[in-house]
């Protein structure tokens, strides 16, 4: 853009007639002018706008530097507008907070000490910030003062300013810019600095290098709040023309906020968008229904953990499709237009990716042959130095003499000269020169010297000679910049949408790269399967049959599938099942526990295992007491169906031996708890199940006793009854353990006792095991003694676990470990076998 000519200012008092169309022109040009070049567009060298090169620049002349104290942000404003920025103190501070702010910035420049704002507010005024420059800063200020940059007169030609600074890194690239002009305004995304040097290197290498060759090391932004980018075209087409779009996404996954209810936890939000924002949305979007399936949203952000925004999804909603949602109605989905804008040789112009790099590569040259040249001509002036003191030396008293006998200091140089065959600087130098210096062991120093700037010097002209060592030269010092301030990248990169998780890449072909991979790899399995759209998943959970299980050591889980879990083929993992109830994803189960309780469990609240080949693995299912609410010392003791479900009786088994059987149906009509039985005092429940009256139900005590009666000789009650007797008690004996089987399964059903002593720790003990048919025990009337089940062994005092089920039979150690059980034993009164490890469950 050409400068505008200004109309010669008229003589005090003379009016001058204008046209007002050519005024109106030109002082619209003017200000254009001004605007474009002087304020808001960066110069593409070093990526800075005036203001922001005055802010570093008077920071590193007040000597702000890493290892220097914090000052207070109005001091720096102040010496910036004083000497360097003629314009308001307001928009110089808003310049220096966004050099500070991490958020803005890819790699800050301003390390700030006090609040300089978040996303959502804005920073605290400049008395009470402090601030001094970053470490990374210091790159682009360095070797300022060894004539790498042109400096210009200030505004009112009282000190000078660099044009641009040296800038040992593409800051334009890396930490990207805005800014509205006149006419034009510019919008540039932060990078990755590894990967935007890797480029830089890669084209100083090959100069011929295309744009594909560039974006093997530069895939896409990397901003500085993490996230998601979601389509790559944008990309390429903002690195090819200049201008493109694209869109970026929260990091959200999935969680159990609480035991009962899931959640979706954003800990990345989109560039330049805050918590609160998305908030608001959040609010504003359900208020209008716009957004379901949403409880609560939390803000739980904080300097130690980061962004958390904890999302609330309603039980039988997907979150999933919810998580889709939000992307779609709220800014946790957010665009950002690429309009690569900047100053080239003072001409704004719009660049791709490979002219960044290029006109960052051409200044960094410039720099780098300046400052060899500057480095070049110092070196030779103190060589030319040594070279008159060594001589000096050489006859250090006739030098001395000939100082004495002069009359003054420009005699004794002249004298110098013609005597010793010196120059007038290597004269002047030794005049200068302190006496102390001229000993034998400063003969030596100088010699070193001497001949170490020889080989300085043969070194910096080789690099001025040969354009393929100067470009080492840059590309080794841009490695060095990359090694020290470089870190791993943040964004997760993401093809087109339906793409699904094998687009995922962290920067494939650039050194770090790698470092995303597997702090993404859950991003990139949520953001897989919400990409295909919210329409492609259901948003509510369907109501599918499923089966919830209970298991010996008190884990909850539940697996898909009307289908009993399987008790014969390969062997459980993780865990015996004690109960197994039919029912659908949205529905409920009842949870009995020892002290006589019902409990409602939501079925949605129990995590979903799959199922594997035989039976399903509880390693992931939930402690019981954690998705139904019970007192501390109260436990589940089995499951139950509920509600339409509920066609069987109820039945419920104590440890003083009473039996009850409850009415189906005989619940409550509000309420998720309720007495099923009335307890005797100091009595619990041993057992809990279903029994129809074609069942048989089976009874174990402490003293190895097995009562085995019809199921129909026990009358249905109310749910306020107390039950019936059950079995006869000896003294001291108690109920361990109760069954009902179906007539059909009673050839299938087995008993499980193991034996100890009474001082044996419940799963500590040595006793013995035995597994004997159910058939084998006669059958009783209720309310008798039973048959003996087990005989003890020396040391054995009572039965301390028992279990009566269809087999085959499996027993589980306190960490849900399988424990080995004996061959079956045909004989029902026979002594165990000893216990090949400490059992704590059976199922």
């Amino acid at each position: 853009m050409p400068t505008p000519t200004k109309t010669p200012s008229p003589v005090d008092g003379e009016i001058v007639e204008m046209d007002l169309s050519t005024e109106m022109k030109t002082s619209f040009l003017e200000y254009a002018y001004s605007v474009i070049y002087a304020r808001a567009l960066p110069d593409a060298r070093d990526g800075l706008k005036p203001v922001q090169r005055r802010i570093l620049f008077q920071m590193d002349r007040m000597g702000l530097r890493p290892d220097r104290p914090h000052v207070k942000s109005s001091r720096v404003v102040g010496d910036v507008m004083g000497r360097l920025h003629p314009h308001g103190d307001v928009a110089i501070y808003e310049a220096l907070v966004r050099l500070a702010q991490p958020f803005t910035m890819r790699l800050p420049l301003v390390d700030g000490h006090g609040n300089f704002g978040s996303l959502d507010d804005g920073p605290a005024a400049p008395r009470y910030t402090e601030a001094r420059l970053a470490s990374p800063a210091l790159a682009l200020t360095a070797d300022i003062d060894e004539d790498t940059v042109d400096f210009t007169p200030n505004y009112d030609y009282t000190l000078t300013e660099p044009e641009v600074l040296p800038a040992a890194f593409p800051n334009l690239l890396v930490n990207g810019t805005s800014g509205i002009a006149v006419g034009m305004a510019t919008n540039m995304a932060p990078h990755n600095l590894i990967e935007v040097v890797a480029a830089a290197r890669h084209l100083l290498e090959h100069p011929d290098a295309s744009l594909k060759d560039l974006m093997a090391f530069v895939p896409g932004p990397d901003l500085p709040t993490g996230g998601m980018i979601v389509g790559l075209d944008g990309i390429r087409e903002a690195y090819r023309t200049g201008r493109g779009k694209f869109l970026t996404r929260a990091t959200a996954r999935i969680e159990n906020i609480t035991p009962r209810k899931k959640g979706i936890v954003v800990t990345e939000l989109p560039y330049l968008v805050g918590p609160e924002k998305v908030i608001a949305r959040i609010k504003e979007t359900v208020a209008s229904k716009k957004l379901q399936g949403i409880t609560d949203v939390a803000d739980l952000t904080d300097r130690k953990n980061g962004t958390r925004l904890v999302i609330s999804v309603k039980n039988g909603y997907n979150p999933e499709a919810v998580l889709a949602q939000l992307y779609k109605h709220t800014p946790l989905e957010d665009s950002f237009g690429i309009n690569n804008v900047c100053l080239v040789d003072g001409q704004p112009r719009t660049l791709g990716l490979r002219e960044l790099l290029e006109v960052f590569v051409r200044h960094r040259l410039t720099v780098v042959e300046r400052r060899t040249r500057f480095r070049l001509a110092r070196r030779r002036e103190r060589q030319h130095l040594v070279e008159g003191l060594l001589i000096a030396i050489l006859d250090i008293d006739e030098v001395i003499q000939v100082v004495r006998s002069s009359e003054d200091a420009a005699t004794a140089r002249t004298r110098l000269m013609q005597v010793f065959d010196l120059s007038e600087a290597q004269a002047s130098y030794i005049l200068e020169l302190q006496l102390r210096r001229l000993t034998k062991f400063s003969v030596i120093e100088l010699e070193k010297e001497r001949d170490a700037l020889a080989q300085e010097i043969a070194e910096l002209e080789a690099i001025l000679a040969d354009e393929v060592l100067l470009r080492r030269v840059v590309s080794r010092e841009l490695a060095q910049v990359a090694e020290q301030y470089g870190t791993p990248r943040r964004t997760v990169l993401l093809e087109a949408a339906g793409a699904g998780a094998g687009a995922l890449t962290g920067g494939s072909g650039a050194p770090g790269g790698a470092g995303a991979g597997a702090s993404n790899a859950m991003t990139a399995a949520i953001a897989a399967s919400v990409m295909a759209g919210a329409g492609d998943v259901p948003l509510t959970v369907p109501d599918d049959p499923c089966r919830v299980l209970l298991s010996a050591t008190g884990l909850v889980a539940r697996v898909s599938g009307p289908e009993p879990v399987s008790r014969a083929g390969a062997r459980q993992r993780h865990d015996a099942l004690t109960s197994q109830v039919p029912t659908t994803a949205r529905g409920q189960v009842g949870a009995v526990t020892d002290t006589g309780r019902l409990v409602l469990m939501d079925v949605l609240a129990t995590p979903e295992v799959p199922r594997l080949e035989g039976a399903p693995s509880l390693a992931g299912g939930q402690p019981a007491h954690l998705l139904v609410d019970l007192e501390p010392s109260e436990r589940v003791v089995g499951l139950v169906p509920v509600g339409s479900g509920a066609s069987t009786p109820l039945v419920l088994a104590t440890a003083q031996g009473v039996i009850k059987r409850v009415k189906p149906g005989d619940e409550p009509v509000r309420g998720s708890s309720w007495e099923v039985i009335s307890l005797s005092e100091g009595d619990r429940i041993v057992f809990a199940g279903t029994a129809a009256d074609t069942d048989v139900l089976v009874l174990v005590t402490s003293d190895a006793q097995l009562l085995r009666f019809e199921a129909v000789k026990v009358r249905p009650q109310g749910r306020a009854a107390g039950g019936m007797v059950g079995v006869s008690l000896r003294e001291g004996a108690t109920v361990l353990s109760g069954a009902a089987v179906p007539e059909a399964l009673l050839a299938e059903a087995v008993v499980v006792t193991v034996a100890d002593s009474e001082e044996a720790l419940p799963g500590m003990g040595s006793g013995s095991v035995k597994v004997t048919p159910l058939d084998r025990y006669p059958a009783k009337g209720r309310a008798t003694g039973g048959v003996r089940a087990q005989r003890f062994l020396r040391g054995e005092s009572q039965l301390v676990l028992a279990w009566v089920g269809v087999g085959p039979a499996r027993a589980v150690g306190s960490g849900g470990q399988d424990v080995v059980l004996p061959e079956v034993d045909e004989r029902r009164d026979a002594s165990g076998t000893p216990l090949a490890a400490p059992i704590t469950g059976i199922g």
